[in-house]
């Protein structure tokens, strides 16, 4: 066992309990998660024997031997005796940790020896939001409330660590990128946008037909900004009862600001978003107007919460919906660039040997959603022979299949 391991949950522990200044995003992810309980992470923070061995394994024996640490069988904690002792001896042996700990490089920073700087490590460990044990500490104080319960059962909610596609595995183009590189920059300048009054940040729009990574992408942001992420479909939350759409609507914007920082993902946009007309229904149109009254009382600067509406309609948007969005990022029919990112991308795990220039021109006019539909079926095609080892010819029949089906949805 290394006893390095447990004098780092120790220290850590020690000099977080010391500092009230140090708060939950300081302590290295791996560590926080070890102290979650119902109303999250409290001082002071106490090592008990499971503690340590969910950090270090299960033989921590060895640590008793080192005169500054001191166990109690009765209480099963364990505790520094001498503090001085125990910082010499850590810095001996390790120094990686002081690295990319927050904590420790904190106290280590005064140590010219170290050079170490505590910004710059705060800078590369994740957030507590991150955690989905933090967004269950949230959600089970929400459902303390009757009023706050009702809305968690309007939404999706998603920590960071639960969503599987990384951002890297999404094909974006430049256009795109640029796009969310700001946000990510916004979100590290909060302070300073709003100490020179620049507010109005992080309403994006999504526009492209189905199938072309629009909830791919607002997932995939919510994976690379660690933000949580609540996902609500416009038609789920729209009532058949007079009034209740409006209120729904309500809920679920003052939710995400609960939630804050987080990414609140609205899909089928154009559902409640369309074009006012004079003959409607006054409730219809008062859920517009409400719709376009929470999209203005909310922003990323002073609320936290970074707002993503997709549609695959803009065409029936009401016009004062566009002005709403500081961007409107579009999602086209993939470019011959892009189909052969999502083939590189989708085929990087699958054994076999690919012409993907030939499938990129096979497939001109397919969306993401499509390309992955022939990768899937010429995986599980070539499964039912017993083989592993995709032959390029399956792709190349799965892509006729997929292109007829298409056909055929055309054709009604």
């Amino acid at each position: 066992m290394d006893q390095t391991k447990i004098v780092e949950l120790l220290l850590t522990a020690e000099i977080y309990n010391r500092f009230e200044e140090l708060n939950e995003d300081d302590i290295p992810k791996e560590i926080r998660k070890l102290f979650y309980g119902k109303n999250g992470i409290n001082r002071p923070l106490v090592v008990k024997l499971d503690v340590a061995k969910r950090y270090a394994g299960r033989n921590v024996d060895d640590v008793r031997s080192l005169p500054f640490i001191d166990f109690n069988d009765f209480n099963k904690q364990f505790k520094i005796t001498s503090f001085d002792l125990t910082v010499k001896w850590f810095l001996k042996r390790g120094i990686d940790a002081i690295k990319r700990n927050p904590v420790l490089a904190y106290y280590y920073q005064n140590y010219d020896s170290v050079g170490v700087s505590y910004e710059d490590v705060k800078k590369l460990n994740k957030p507590k939001h991150s955690d989905k044990e933090w967004l269950k500490t949230i959600i089970a104080e929400l459902e303390k409330n009757e009023e706050t319960s009702d809305m968690l059962g309007l939404v999706r909610l998603y920590s960071p660590e639960d969503i599987k596609v990384e951002f890297h595995e999404v094909a974006l183009d430049e256009t795109q990128l640029q796009e969310f590189n700001k946000i990510e920059v916004a979100l590290e300048k909060r302070e300073f946008l709003e100490k020179i009054g620049v507010t109005e940040v992080g309403k994006l729009l999504f526009i492209g037909p189905p199938g072309t990574g629009k909830t791919t992408t607002a997932r995939a942001l919510s994976k690379k900004l660690h933000l949580p992420l609540v996902e609500v479909k416009l038609s789920m939350i729209t009532s058949q009862f007079l009034g209740e759409t409006s209120k729904n609507i309500e809920k679920v914007f003052e939710i995400a600001k609960k939630l804050n920082p987080c990414i609140l993902f609205i899909d089928e946009f154009d559902y409640v978003a369309k074009t006012r007309t004079s003959d409607e229904h006054a409730a219809v149109k008062r859920a517009v107007n409400t719709l376009l009254k929470s999209i203005d009382e909310i922003n990323l600067v002073e609320d936290g919460v970074v707002l993503i509406a997709a549609t695959n309609h803009p065409s029936l948007l009401d016009s004062a919906v566009w002005r709403r969005f500081d961007k409107i990022i579009e999602f086209p029919q993939p470019s011959e660039r892009i189909r052969k990112r999502i083939f590189q991308l989708s085929l990087s795990k699958v054994p076999g040997n690919f012409d993907i220039d030939e499938l990129v021109e096979l497939t001109e006019g397919f969306t993401g959603a499509e390309i992955k539909l022939v990768i899937r079926e010429a995986v599980l095609n070539s499964l039912l022979t017993g083989k592993e080892e995709v032959e390029h010819e399956l792709l190349v029949q799965a892509v006729r299949n997929v292109r007829e089906r298409l056909n055929l949805k055309i054709s009604y």
